[in-house]
């Protein structure tokens, strides 16, 4: 859904429009569309098909293809009327109805219907129905031939559908919950914000009673529509003293002196003293939405005065005012010249008076083409959250977050699921620095309207023991450090008995990486299976082992063909340790070496063992470890660790077992 539109849940028709039905239905639909009135045009599209009045909803009825056959003299007329009413129907964001209009337009062989499937799969994909609307964008695709850019928006839209079946089999550690209470209310309920110790969102529900009558545009020679001026009017509230999340709150309008205007999405400075809002005109000749600055005098918030061109630029929308929670900046959405296209994320440096300076555009790892709106920005994380519907996503808008100080940004990610939904999703304000608890708007539970939400980061516990592997001793002091798919890297160190406890907020991939100089690190990996029904995860006791410059380290079970060079499977699983150990210590180098005993020739030795040492180095450089980290070097007999005979020349089987050995040392770990 669209930030700022007005959502009409019942439209009241005069008794002139009520009674123009039949042939003159399809010209005050159209000036309904036309209007963007899209409930009261789904409704007359409805009488051009002859649907009947009391017919449940917008129900496709029994039979109706195999109707519109039979009354093949306007089948034109009939045509017309299933697109426009899926159209207006997806619109107005009933997207369960729309899908069933659109598979039947679907099958319409005049091109001008040609988007038909496109809009189906998007339909599809916000009823949940992925692998379906999956099927709709690739038939789109190989059948629609027009040069424009709904080619690329299918399939962005398939990789969308892709990137949400995996999202949803995976869920994040998010919990969210819908107020149940009167701020989500008849209307749109959306833009939460906080400050000064009240909650505020912007909502369009009734303000009183329909008002006098309005005249449509419908043209020169075209019939007369009439509706009511609806009560749906957009307006900034606020929640006194009573928590967003009880079962009853006091819910007041903000007094604000703009007549005959829309308000919305308010932002509150950190001193409190400070408003900036959204606002525009009732009146169609004045929908441009301009930013405006109130200020506290007396507990009461003076009229609003619009800023100045550094941020309303005339012809052009500016809205969604944002105040970072330092109060240094200020960010706001607009589709004015110099961005990437359709809305783009614009900040400026914000002054303790509330005037700001130029704006600067946030960026192409930021804005795309097509919008990004409603921004919140988290000075202590260093993290922006803005919404989407240009991105790989769930559907619609979608939250995604940046880390960055205005200088530099990350490349946007995707928040997940269930933070996003298939529908939209969007506008965020945090209930405390580091964003882990806060509010947010979706129509995710609604045919029509945004509504407000709760919603709290999770967090799961680690905890674990680190030991020395040889003495099987606690160490203290070794540092713990848990990365993986969007957790932000922190690191620990154990205690005195070597315990650790951190919480991450993210059940994806998980690895805990601990070290201690002198001793090889060691990584644990976590995958989702372990961690979706964990709210603590407690690690098996780790040990490290001792690491010291140039000591050999006997790798066992290493073995060679006879008289050969080539390993055989078993000894390459004992190198895939090794190459674990490479892995999880990525500063070190190391020289394998190979040695035999004392059957044979001195240069036969030699030159078999510098081939078995090499052999164990290529297949390390096969698993991608680099050359620069590793030598080899054959010794033969020249270092024995036992004797290959013992007294009076008798054979040793077991001292030449322990000398047929391959070895490696850690040469440098810089």
């Amino acid at each position: 859904m669209k930030s700022f539109k007005i959502i009409v849940l019942l439209i009241c028709f005069a008794s002139t429009a009520g009674a123009q039905i039949g042939p003159s239905a399809k010209r005050i639909a159209d000036v309904y569309f036309l209007n963007k009135e899209y409930y009261a045009a789904a409704e007359y599209y409805k009488k051009m098909l002859s649907i009947s009045p009391d017919s449940a909803g917008f129900v496709v009825p029994y039979a109706f293809e195999q109707k519109m056959k039979e009354t093949s003299p306007r089948k034109d007329d009939y045509e017309y009327a299933v697109y426009q009413l899926a159209t207006s129907l997806r619109l107005y964001k009933n997207f369960r109805d729309a899908e069933k209009w659109y598979a039947i337009s679907n099958k319409f062989t005049n091109p001008k219907y040609a988007q038909s499937e496109f809009w189906h799969g998007e339909c599809l994909r916000a009823n949940l129905k992925y692998e379906e609307a999956i099927k709709a964008f690739e038939n789109f695709i190989s059948r629609y031939k027009a040069n424009d850019d709904c080619i690329p928006k299918a399939k962005l839209e398939i990789a969308s559908c892709k990137y949400a079946m995996s999202e949803m089999k995976y869920p994040r550690m998010y919990k969210i919950s819908r107020l149940s209470n009167n701020i989500n209310q008849a209307g749109s309920n959306y833009a939460p914000a906080i400050g000064d110790s009240e909650f505020y969102f912007t909502s369009s529900r009734p303000i009183g009673s329909e008002g006098k009558n309005q005249v449509l545009d419908a043209g020169k020679g075209k019939p007369k529509v009439v509706k009511k001026e609806t009560p749906y009017v957009n307006t900034i509230y606020a929640v006194g003293n009573d928590s967003p999340m009880a079962d009853q709150v006091s819910i007041q309008k903000i007094d604000i002196d703009l007549k005959k205007m829309e308000t919305a999405a308010a932002t509150i400075h950190p001193n409190g003293e400070i408003m900036f809002l959204t606002a525009w005109g009732m009146d169609k000749e004045n929908q441009k939405r301009n930013i405006y600055i109130s200020k506290k005098e007396n507990g009461s918030w003076s009229s609003p005065v619009a800023m100045g061109s550094q941020v309303n630029l005339m012809g052009f929308n500016s809205m969604q005012p944002s105040v970072t929670r330092d109060g240094k900046y200020f960010i706001f959405s607009s589709d004015r010249p110099g961005g990437q296209g359709g809305y783009d994320l614009w900040y400026a440096v914000l002054r303790p008076d509330g005037t700001v300076g130029n704006a600067i555009n946030m960026g192409r790892k930021i804005n795309t083409p097509e919008d990004e709106q409603a921004a919140y920005y988290l000075p202590a994380t260093k993290k922006l959250l803005f919404s989407s519907n240009g991105r790989v996503g769930l559907g619609g808008f979608d939250f995604y977050e940046v880390a960055g100080d205005f200088v530099e940004w990350s490349e946007p990610v995707n928040m997940g699921y269930p933070f996003n939904s298939a529908k939209d999703d969007i506008y965020f304000a945090a209930l405390d620095d580091s964003g882990r608890e806060g509010y947010i708007s979706s129509d995710r539970e609604s045919v029509c309207c945004l509504e407000v939400f709760h919603v709290v980061r999770e967090y799961l516990s680690v905890q674990g023991t680190i030991m020395d592997c040889l003495t099987q001793k606690p160490l203290a002091g070794a540092t713990i450090t848990a990365v993986g798919t969007n957790i932000p890297q922190q690191s620990v160190q154990t205690n005195a008995n070597g315990v650790y406890t951190l919480q991450v907020g993210s059940n994806r991939d998980l690895q805990i990486h601990a070290e201690k100089d002198k001793y090889f690190a060691k990584n644990i990996s976590f995958n989702y299976a372990q961690l979706v029904n964990a709210d603590t995860l407690l690690s098996a006791e780790l040990c490290l082992e001792p690491m010291e410059i140039n000591k050999p380290i006997v790798l066992k079970n290493i073995l060679y063909e006879f008289d050969s060079a080539e390993l055989t499977e078993s000894s390459k699983v004992t190198l895939d340790t090794l190459f674990q150990v490479m892995i999880d210590n990525p500063k070190i180098k190391i020289e394998l070496s190979a040695h035999t005993d004392n059957i044979g020739t001195e240069t036969y030795n030699m030159d078999l063992s510098d081939k078995r040492a090499k052999s164990c180095v290529d297949y390390l450089l096969s698993k991608g470890i680099t050359e620069d980290r590793l030598t080899w070097k054959g010794y033969g007999f020249s270092k024995p660790v036992a004797p290959n005979q013992l007294k009076k020349g008798k054979d040793n089987p077991e001292g030449r077992a322990l000398n047929r050995r391959t070895e490696f040392k850690v040469l440098s770990d810089k």
